[in-house]
């Protein structure tokens, strides 16, 4: 069973320790990185300033990034995470070397928080405890991270069928709010992943001899291989989002098409009535036709009505109705 110790509120260790093997592997979990967390590290671990000051809370890492430092590798990574119904990206900083990895987050990324709490329940579940590896901790901690990812992609084409739903329920203003916020979790999730595959194949390029194993080195491909069937995926659901905005958008014209030319064809109705209404308002005292009719009001009243209704019959006949 892997010893665990709680440093401090914000810091805790599991040492993985296989009594078949004279290895250890400490994993040092830290939450919300504040100055007692960074003075910590300083004064035990042999890390450079700029990779301490990177890893602060306060800092976020606009990219990620992967250095070698002085006997360890030093990882900058993002991940999605789904917070108050939007996807935003959350990083996570490793500090990787032959006896330790050091992991350094928010605590708003569950997923990291779950995996040291697994750890120190059942270690003996781990890769990394029948290995003795901290390349293969750090591989079984970023391959919960992704797989992870695909929860948050299946999230996403379910709400693409929501909205094609409401899209074809000629809902097209409330279409437009939930598209433009799918699309912007799209666009955020291709932002996160986009350099993943990248950063693991420098990892794998490295002169360290923490990932060069053959059985770790494959591993490492299969997390590869991750990031690339997500990005595929992400893909398609841009591209999906895209024709259902093009669809909605069509929708939306149409429908406004249509509104402009029945409020045209009323305008043009209406007409006749609005000139003949005009012409015998005028203050005209002699001389105008049908008023001094016994019935010239109803008269009046008929010409209006057959003027509108050959209006009608005019726009039938052109088809426009």
């Amino acid at each position: 069973m892997p010893k665990y110790n709680c440093i401090s509120k914000n810091i805790q260790q599991i040492v993985i320790d296989n009594p078949r093997t004279d290895k250890k592997v400490v994993w040092l979990n830290i939450s919300n990185a504040g100055k007692t967390e960074i003075e910590y590290l300083r004064k035990n671990y042999n890390f450079y300033l700029n990779h301490l000051q990177a890893s602060s809370a306060k800092t976020f890492a606009q990219r990620p990034k992967i250095e070698q430092g002085s006997g360890y590798l030093f990882l900058i990574l993002h991940f999605p995470v789904m917070q108050d119904g939007r996807i935003v990206p959350k990083e996570i900083d490793f500090f990787l070397s032959e006896e330790y990895l050091v992991t350094i987050h928010s605590g708003e990324i569950s997923i990291i928080n779950d995996c040291f709490n697994l750890c120190k329940k059942d270690g003996d579940s781990f890769l990394a405890c029948a290995y003795e590896s901290s390349g293969v901790l750090l591989y079984e901690i970023i391959e919960r991270l992704i797989l992870n990812c695909y929860n948050l992609l299946d999230t996403n084409s379910i709400k693409i069928t929501e909205i094609e739903d409401i899209i074809f329920a000629h809902e097209q203003k409330e279409a437009v709010s939930n598209i433009l916020g799918l699309r912007h979790d799209i666009i955020n999730f291709r932002k996160i992943m986009q350099n993943h595959k990248n950063i693991i194949k420098k990892l794998l390029e490295m002169k360290s001899d923490l990932v060069t194993d053959p059985n770790i080195h494959r591993f490492y491909k299969e997390l590869i291989d991750h990031t690339k069937t997500i990005w595929e995926i992400l893909d398609n659901q841009k591209e999906t989002i895209e024709i259902l905005y093009q669809t909605n958008e069509s929708l939306l014209s149409y429908k406004m098409t249509d509104i402009m030319k029945t409020l045209t064809i009323f305008s043009v109705i209406v007409f006749p009535l609005t000139l003949l209404a005009a012409i015998f308002g005028m203050n005209v005292t002699s001389g105008m036709p049908l008023v001094e009719m016994k019935h010239g009001f109803w008269v009046i009243i008929a010409v209006m009505i057959t003027g509108s209704l050959f209006m009608l019959l005019f726009f039938e006949r052109k088809k426009w109705l």
